[in-house]
């Protein structure tokens, strides 16, 4: 794998023209309203899975149109106060899997709530959230042109306002402080986390790691592979609609969600990642509004920093949540 995108020195002053609809704010307040008419119905059962140091629940919430959204909630077994909590979403094709899967954020003393995706999950992990709203129209294998001829009906308008909803679930619970809530993922996840933290100004901080979803126009045009390439050929069969597409698409671009984003941010790219180019992540850091961090990461892929970016995440909330810090060397695990 070699580097395929602009130089570094390019790359932290790339600021792309966005293209953004008259009516972006306008749509999303109105979608999210909507949403916020029906009960959040947030339910929390508390299942076993053998993890004796930490506390496991089955979530239950009311997503877009007040479907039923599943997640896992975990929490330290040991604590005397309501805790900060990680909301965290999954990777493109993946499900909230099982709570073994979940152990880092309840491991540091954190609370952790994971929201499964709705129609994904077979991919990697399982899941367990349907997607009841499907178009109908004609789309490419995946869920990238699930509805995206018009945005009230494309698939993320369903995933983002679940998003949303699953901030305000994890607010529900009584061992979590409300007051400090941060949103966190990887690729798909870190593109969600991008857009919630601007469509929930409310939340502390977003923890994007190699975000998708972010400046479609380049990155359908610079990288053949999927996801992005699942609107690509959507577009070279129907020719007649690209203009749609985009048009859709301008409503979910992490661009548009970044101007508006004012929490503290955390972002990790790769400059060798084919997924998510590199300019395209750029892209939504160098546009994003609030107190900003990027985490380089020069030789790797979509992986990014994987274990090293984990260290950095939590270094990240131990200063954001004043909690002790400690040095780790990275090879030995040594602490200072």
């Amino acid at each position: 794998m070699a580097r395929f995108d602009l130089p570094l020195i390019e790359l932290e002053r790339y600021l792309p023209q966005r293209q953004e609809p008259a009516d972006f704010d306008a749509f999303w307040r109105s979608t999210l309203t909507e949403a916020r008419q029906f009960s959040l119905e947030a339910s929390f059962e508390a299942v076993d899975y053998g993890l004796t140091l930490l506390e496991t629940f089955d979530v239950t919430f009311a997503g877009y149109a007040g479907q039923p959204i599943k997640g896992w909630l975990i929490l330290p077994c040991v604590r005397t106060h309501p805790l900060p909590c990680v909301v965290e979403y999954i990777g493109y094709g993946g499900g909230r899997g099982f709570p073994s899967d979940h152990t880092l954020y309840g491991a540091a003393g954190y609370a952790n709530l994971v929201m499964d995706t709705r129609g994904q999950g077979s991919g990697g992990r399982r899941g367990d959230t349907p997607d009841p709203d499907p178009s109908g129209l004609p789309q490419s294998p995946g869920f990238m042109t699930r509805g995206i001829l018009d945005p009230r009906t494309y698939y993320y308008r369903r995933v983002l306002t679940d998003a949303v909803r699953a901030v305000d679930a994890a607010r529900a619970h009584p061992a979590v402080d409300p007051t400090r809530v941060v949103v966190a993922g990887g690729s798909q996840g870190g593109g969600i986390a991008l857009a919630v933290s601007a469509l929930e100004p409310t939340v502390q901080a977003t923890l994007p790691d190699v975000p998708f979803l972010c400046h479609f126009a380049r990155a359908t045009e610079l990288t053949d592979a999927l996801p992005y390439a699942e609107i690509a050929g959507y577009c070279r069969v129907h020719r007649d609609h690209v203009a749609r597409v985009f048009e859709t698409l301008s409503y979910f671009d992490g661009l548009n969600f970044a101007v508006r984003a004012v929490c503290r941010a955390l972002f990790s790219v790769g400059l060798m990642d084919m997924i998510c180019p590199p300019s395209t992540v750029y892209a939504a850091f160098n546009h994003y509004a609030g107190e900003k961090e990027m985490r380089v990461y020069p030789f790797n892929g979509h992986e990014g920093g994987a274990e090293y970016q984990t260290l950095e995440r939590l270094r990240f909330l131990a200063r954001l949540w004043n909690a002790p810090e400690r040095t780790t060397d990275a090879l030995t695990g040594r602490q200072a």
